[in-house]
């Protein structure tokens, strides 16, 4: 997987984006990861909390996986499909809760859920070069510049 890098702002192009979200997907058959882009997690800053919503219930495109608590911020995180949700990366947030500040295409990975409706979902998400264009565009229009926390 290639990064695509603008002003320390990171976009892998092997991964799916909801730029409206600002959430990426990884797909595998009927299953996707779902996490926080770079330029997310550096919008809203080092992550003080996260409350996940239950495993086994479906959720609808749109509808919040998580309540993001940050230093800036506190907000859902939306899914990009609708599925069941099927896990949440609970135990890495409670190991270090800026997982995904300092991983976020990596451990900080946020739900994985079993998409019920991709064939007409799929249409929503991006490419990483697609991506790439978008926030390098939002990036020099609102002057961000990502970083990854540090210990």
């Amino acid at each position: 997987m290639a990064d695509q890098r603008w002003h320390g702002c990171v976009v892998p192009d092997g991964l799916l984006y909801d730029v409206g979200m600002n959430v990426w997907v990884r797909l595998s058959g009927d299953e996707a990861v779902l996490g926080m882009t770079d330029v997310a997690q550096t919008m809203g800053g080092r992550m003080v909390a996260v409350s996940w919503k239950k495993t086994g219930r479906t959720y609808l495109r749109g509808r919040s996986l998580a309540v993001i608590e940050s230093a800036k911020w506190v907000g859902p995180f939306p899914t990009p499909l609708t599925g069941e949700l099927l896990e949440v990366n609970d135990a890495s947030f409670a190991a270090d809760i800026a997982v995904a500040n300092r991983d976020p295409y990596g451990s900080g990975w946020l739900a994985r859920l079993r998409a019920s409706d991709l064939a007409a979902e799929r249409g929503c998400l991006v490419d990483g070069a697609a991506a790439f264009a978008h926030y390098r565009a939002m990036i020099d229009e609102r002057g961000i510049r990502c970083y990854r926390c540090a210990d």
